[in-house]
């Protein structure tokens, strides 16, 4: 793991079968960063929490220190244009 990131609470609501989470899973695992997940599929309550908190009923959702990144997309496009390094850098 890193050691600027390290501090940071990662947070994917995913499912079993979704192949964007997957890829997002990964992109976080490229970065050597360490992420909590939870399965959606497994427990609608969690499904219930992720809708209240990102207002979106599609799978990934990611939040970074409780900040909705959103999907895999939006993950990858910060993640291409340099800014989520300066999120996790921002207040390691």
């Amino acid at each position: 793991m890193n050691t600027e990131t390290k501090n940071h609470k990662i947070l994917i609501y995913s499912t079993l079968i979704c192949p964007y989470c997957n890829a997002a899973k990964r992109l976080l695992k490229s970065k050597q960063l360490e992420y909590q997940e939870i399965r959606v599929d497994k427990d609608p309550q969690q499904r219930k929490e992720m809708i209240e908190k990102s207002g979106r009923t599609s799978v990934p959702q990611i939040f970074i220190d409780d900040q909705h990144i959103g999907g895999f997309d939006d993950l990858n496009a910060i993640n291409r244009s340099g800014e989520l390094d300066k999120i996790l850098n921002s207040h390691a």
